[in-house]
């Protein structure tokens, strides 16, 4: 996986990029919610779950579909009612990135995008992301950092200028109005 402290990184960029007006600090701070939720599954190994069944790490909670109906049932609330269609697609992104990230990194056995319908996990063609170990000590190492420059690069960066683009280009656009 990629690291706790990755994965909210893209809804911030998203963010940062689209502005308070289209996204809501109480969207983002539910976007940066649903960017780490899926991780919660490793309590599937304290109940005897193994990693490759449905509901096992990087399984049900990392698909495409549980990304669909978390966001679908938070964009509900009352709060988002006039930006219902935007703050769906932010929440589902936030939600989705998970396991697209996760399907970056070079371990695990994949991500299950499409449970319940397949069974079947995947990985992306590009896998430049050092899969982070699942426990905190395991991170804060020497191949911790190795990892965190790998998501830095590979993560970071990218969002980074996703952030800026959006700053800029909204400018922009008010600088035109």
């Amino acid at each position: 996986m990629a690291s706790l402290l990755t994965h909210p990184v893209v809804p911030v960029a998203l963010g940062v990029a689209l502005g308070r007006k289209n996204i809501p600090v109480a969207a983002l701070v539910l976007g940066l919610l649903l960017s780490v939720i899926p991780d919660a599954d490793v309590v599937a190994f304290k109940f005897g779950i193994p990693y490759g069944d449905m509901l096992g790490h990087r399984g049900f909670s990392h698909s495409l579909l549980f990304s669909a109906m978390i966001a679908l049932c938070l964009c509900a609330l009352p709060r988002f009612s006039i930006q219902r269609g935007r703050i769906f697609l932010f929440l589902f992104i936030s939600a989705a990135s998970h396991g697209l990230l996760d399907a970056m990194t070079t371990g695990g056995m994949g991500v299950g995008f499409f449970i319940p319908f397949r069974a079947d996990r995947y990985f992306l063609p590009l896998r430049p992301i050092r899969v982070s170990p699942l426990s905190v000590k395991g991170f804060f190492s020497s191949r911790g950092w190795l990892i965190f420059q790998s998501e830095l690069l590979w993560v970071w960066l990218p969002c980074a200028a996703i952030a800026v683009t959006g700053i800029l280009w909204r400018r922009q656009s008010k600088d035109r109005a």
